[in-house]
């Protein structure tokens, strides 16, 4: 999983929008893609906490902090070698960081 890292609303330019597609086409042709997608601001989370059966909602993310997911990458690749290629062009694509973790 490719998580793009943000610290603004919005912050998306049209030619950042335009390189994001490139790289997900590129990403398509070569057989990487399962998913993408972007996420709300964490002003639109609401936290869930049920251990317990407490029933705790909170409209609120479950950390504060400047940066944030703000979407992702779910990729199929042969190794992490091509995950890091590949999240150093995402990261290039979209202008910010990207942190990569595989899946358990």
């Amino acid at each position: 999983m490719l998580s793009v890292i943000d610290s603004a609303t919005g912050s998306a330019t049209g030619d950042e929008m335009r390189a994001i597609d490139a790289f997900n086409e590129r990403l398509v042709a070569a057989g990487f893609w399962i998913l993408a997608a972007g996420l709300g601001h964490p002003t639109t989370a609401t936290t869930i906490d049920n251990r317990d059966g407490v029933g705790l909602v909170t409209e609120a993310p479950y950390v504060t902090t400047s940066d944030y997911v703000a979407g992702f990458w779910i990729i199929d690749v042969p190794d992490h070698a091509t995950a890091i290629a590949l999240a150093s062009d995402g990261s290039r694509a979209c202008h910010r960081r990207v942190e990569v973790r595989p899946f358990l």
